[in-house]
């Protein structure tokens, strides 16, 4: 294990998550974070045979938000962090989920649930 951190910052998509029947019917964006945590010691060596794959990181991301329905963005957080580890056995991790336009009244820049997994 070690503290270095590979970041997929602001990955954005189209999804049908929430609570409220408009949410469902409508949509609305998502942004997503995840963060890796390993150790990259020797990285400067090494061909890649090691790294981590930040596409499939993405493809996943991508399938889980769009293609699975939740109704709390704290689940679909879970379900992210879950997908990762199970399918590219990752130990330490934080994903961020954000609803930037919750249909709420009032002025502020959205939701944001952080979950973290390995801790």
């Amino acid at each position: 294990m070690g503290d270095d951190i590979l970041r997929l910052r602001n990955m954005s998509f189209y999804a049908h998550h929430g609570l409220l029947p408009e949410e469902e019917r409508l949509g609305q964006k998502f942004e997503v974070d995840v963060e890796v945590f390993d150790n990259f010691r020797g990285y400067a060596h090494n061909a890649g045979s090691e790294a981590i794959d930040y596409p499939r990181i993405y493809e996943l991301t991508k399938q889980v938000v769009t293609g699975e329905r939740f109704g709390l963005v704290e689940s679909l957080a879970d379900r992210i962090a879950e997908a990762l580890q199970d399918e590219l056995e990752l130990d330490r991790l934080i994903v961020r989920v954000r609803k930037p336009n919750p249909p709420l009244p009032g002025q502020f820049d959205g939701i944001e649930v952080e979950v973290r997994r390995g801790f």
